[in-house]
């Protein structure tokens, strides 16, 4: 992987920021190894970058390992033997991946279900249909069988499969209801990013206005596309970041918050076996509520 430094900055620091999903003790891992570079040198973790310094790493391949179940508390909504339905905690990554090793969801469904999870994902994501971003909380959709796998994963393509969001975003959005469509690529500036793009993939999501606060709204966000941090960038894009979010947000954040104030509320398909049209809902975290609360006492 190339990265060209935009910022003056420590090595290690600035890869960390710049590589999608992983850690510090993983860039140092890949110091120790020798796997870094700066402008073809060997470089340390506290190579001092500038601007257009080149930086090269070679990421190890995956190693040939499957995750492996750990018994990790799960709040589930619903569950048969075709799919299991999960509110997801903020904090908590969806699969494995590089610097995130275990811990995550599929560590934990492993556990709960045993063999019963569908191939299709392999070994590092099985019974994983979509995702949500590790510091986005709420619903997701989980085939415990390959055939409820494919089922669900049409639905995705078809638009079927329904999936509604709620967001606190800065700003007050005059429109009452609108669509934010426009494309979302990587960004070309930060690779760890992703960025409304000409040349990206196509991006639409629907949003309402569900509650004013003056310096902020409330917003319910159904996607008609699954793009990465789709409703993060795109209301980014429309001058509204979400709330807390650390990666698109504001610098100076008047809450506290530990990840973006975006919570994945309602999901809805058909289901594999029986054709029955199903949907679910799960409340916003304890920490979503407590600024919505201090809100709505400036209201009053």
């Amino acid at each position: 992987m190339t990265l060209t430094a935009t910022r003056a900055a420590r090595s290690d620091i600035y890869i960390s920021e710049n590589v999608e999903s992983v850690t510090r003790s993983y860039v140092k891992k890949l110091f120790d190894e020798g796997l870094v570079t700066v402008n073809g040198a060997p470089a340390k973790a506290s190579t001092k970058l500038k601007p257009g310094d080149l930086i090269e790493l070679e990421l190890p391949g995956p190693e040939e390992t499957e995750a492996v179940p750990q018994d990790i508390p799960l709040d589930i909504v619903y569950e048969d033997a075709d799919v299991l339905i999960v509110n997801k905690p903020r904090g908590m990554v969806v699969h494995p991946a590089a610097g995130n090793e275990d811990g995550t969801l599929v560590n934990a469904v492993m556990f709960h279900c045993g063999d019963s999870l569908s191939a299709i994902g392999g070994v590092l994501r099985p019974g994983i249909v979509h995702r949500i971003d590790k510091d986005t909380t709420g619903l997701l959709a989980v085939a415990k069988n390959n055939a409820a796998h494919l089922s669900l994963s049409e639905q995705l393509k078809d638009r079927s499969l329904s999936r509604t969001y709620y967001a606190l975003v800065h700003g007050n959005i005059k429109e009452d209801s609108g669509a934010v469509d426009a494309p979302i690529g990587r960004s070309k500036a930060d690779r760890k990013k992703m960025a409304v793009d000409v040349g990206g993939r196509e991006a639409v999501t629907d949003f309402q206005v569900t509650e004013r606060f003056g310096r902020y709204t409330l917003v319910r966000c159904k996607l008609r596309t699954g793009r990465t941090h789709q409703i993060r960038v795109h209301m980014r894009h429309i001058g509204h970041p979400i709330v807390g979010d650390k990666t698109y947000g504001v610098k100076n954040e008047e809450f506290t918050l530990p990840g973006q104030l975006l919570h994945a509320g309602e999901i809805g398909f058909i289901h594999p076996s029986t054709g029955e049209k199903m949907s679910f809902s799960a409340p916003l975290p304890e920490d979503f509520r407590h600024v919505l609360d201090i809100l709505r006492k400036r209201n009053i």
